[in-house]
């Protein structure tokens, strides 16, 4: 059979014969006794494809594709591993159309048009229609993928296109709208384990031939990262190696050396998963950066989530920087944005600026202990009714109610603050927030306790004049109740009476208090 494909169809020796529609198949060269393990543990019929059961339902567009049911055009989108290919394959052998494969790295619209014509004088004879498959579509330009709208607009071809990109940005929207979009989803742990398990005991794997220890699958798992194709060549390599030694089972020193990768000792849901994430931020708490970005790396190459990393460090910016460096939760934000936008492996970088910007900025605990506060006292039932001019007094009748009456607008104020009752009764007075000596939160601790006697009608010290001669006296601002006293401009002092002072904004007194956040201080 000739090919109209641009790959060859030549069956090696030995080879076994390629399922093939009546209609003929072009473009898959069959499956060899030495061909890539992969390749021959391909499923056979859907019945043994894995892990996308969401496509797989009675009725299905993927099930109506491979059946020939309908002639649909279809674009495949998954990451690397998923099945796109798989499926190709499955349509090949199962359908009573004439099929066609060619890949967009090597294909240009001069084959593009010659298959589209050769389809087109088919089925002018009454001949069997066409399925074109083209594997990574998104590597064509928009010239190339104008170039099907028109055979796929009047099913002169059926396309079946395959692509690891969003077709959102990487195909035009014309060719999009012709086609139905099904998304592949990456294999689970529990799905590369079973298909490696079929590849070791399959007349089309290793035939029982060897065993695969368990800390070796798990290894394998760990590696694949939902990536089937990589389990796989994972495995024929290990095997190659344990028969190479003579021995008659994969074990975990096998497959280490055959992948050139040491298994990271890193268990996602067990002991070592918590170790090391405890670790991670107990590291940035620390400012130790460099120990913060190896844990990262640990598990970043164990296969970790990078949303739960992510997650980590969005928490991590509000309970353990906070105020120190308020810009730590915008960074940390916009990491796990990357994480989803971007995805790995390249949001690693991401992930890492975010951990070294974390572990670097000067730190701060208070907004942690101020909501635990608040917390405990609300639970302990403290906090009476909203102080009636605080209430809501948008709605007819509400002053009657006499709701709203008596606020006053902070705005007014040629100072943007005023004498105003907050809280509920029995909390005026409360201080929640105490805000650190470190980085930014300087600048809160000199204003705060200011702010405090405004609004509580306390007595306000006289303002010091503006540009105070080195070395001169400087009041101090006092706590709530205490008289003006004044004190020396040394450096602020810190929440236990020691002097707090920076260097390049990073705060590096230690307070030795308690810490109330997740993870205590050891």
């Amino acid at each position: 059979m000739e090919s109209d494909a641009l790959f060859s169809l030549g069956a090696p020796t030995g080879s076994r014969a390629a399922p093939e529609g009546p209609a003929g198949v072009d473009g898959f060269t069959p499956v060899a006794d030495d061909s890539p393990l992969p390749v021959r543990m391909r499923p056979a019929s859907l019945d043994e494809l894995i892990g996308q059961d969401h496509l797989l339902a009675p009725g299905a567009p993927l099930r109506q594709l491979v059946s020939g049911g309908a002639p649909m055009s279809v674009i495949l989108w998954g990451p690397p591993g998923s099945g796109k290919t798989t499926i190709a394959h499955l349509v090949a052998g199962a359908t009573d159309r004439r099929f066609v494969a060619m890949s967009a790295l090597s294909a240009g619209v001069k084959d593009v048009r010659a298959v589209i014509e050769t389809a087109r004088r088919q089925r002018r004879s009454g001949g069997p229609q066409t399925v074109l498959f083209i594997d990574e579509v998104h590597r064509f330009s928009k010239t190339q993928q104008d170039s099907l709208l028109a055979a796929v607009e009047d099913r002169t071809v059926t396309l079946l296109a395959a692509t690891t990109e969003n077709p959102y940005f990487s195909v035009i929207s014309p060719l999009l709208s012709r086609c139905v979009l099904l998304t592949l989803q990456p294999l689970d742990d529990d799905a590369v384990r079973g298909l490696l398990r079929r590849a070791v005991a399959d007349e089309r794997g290793l035939g029982g031939t060897l065993t695969l220890a368990a800390d070796a699958e798990d290894h394998l798992v760990r590696l694949a990262a939902g990536d089937v194709r990589k389990a796989l060549t994972a495995l024929e390599a290990a095997a190659a190696s344990a028969t190479a030694l003579g021995a008659g089972r994969i074990d975990l020193a096998t497959a280490e050396q055959a992948v050139d990768v040491a298994a990271v000792r890193y268990d996602r849901d067990g002991d070592a998963h918590y170790d090391v994430v405890s670790a991670f931020i107990k590291s940035m708490r620390g400012s130790d950066v460099d120990a913060a970005v190896h844990w990262l790396a640990r598990m970043l190459v164990a296969g970790e989530d990078a949303r739960f990393i992510a997650r980590r460090l969005v928490i991590f910016a509000s309970e353990d920087v906070g105020m120190a460096d308020p810009t730590a939760l915008s960074v940390a934000t916009a990491a796990a944005h990357a994480v989803e936008y971007v995805g790995l492996p390249e949001a690693q970088l991401n992930l890492a600026q975010a951990v070294i910007h974390l572990a670097t900025a000067p730190k701060s605990n208070s907004a942690t202990t101020a909501i635990g506060a608040a917390i405990a006292d609300v639970r302990a039932g403290r906090g009476g009714p909203v102080p009636r001019g605080l209430r809501d007094a948008h709605y007819a009748g509400a002053r009657g109610l006499g709701h709203g009456t008596g606020y006053r607008y902070p705005h007014d104020d040629q100072r943007g603050v005023l004498t105003q009752q907050y809280v509920p009764d029995d909390l005026v007075g409360v201080d929640y927030y105490q805000p650190g000596p470190h980085g930014a939160e300087r600048s809160v601790a000199t204003r705060l306790p200011l702010l405090r006697r405004i609004v509580r009608g306390l007595p306000v010290p006289p303002a010091r004049p503006e540009g105070p001669a080195a070395g001169s006296p400087a009041t101090a601002t006092p706590a709530a109740g205490e008289p003006v006293t004044p004190q020396p401009a040394t450096a602020l002092a810190g929440r236990n009476g020691r002097a707090a002072t920076d260097v390049d904004g990073a705060g590096t007194t230690q307070d030795g208090g308690t810490n109330a956040a997740g993870e205590g201080q050891q």
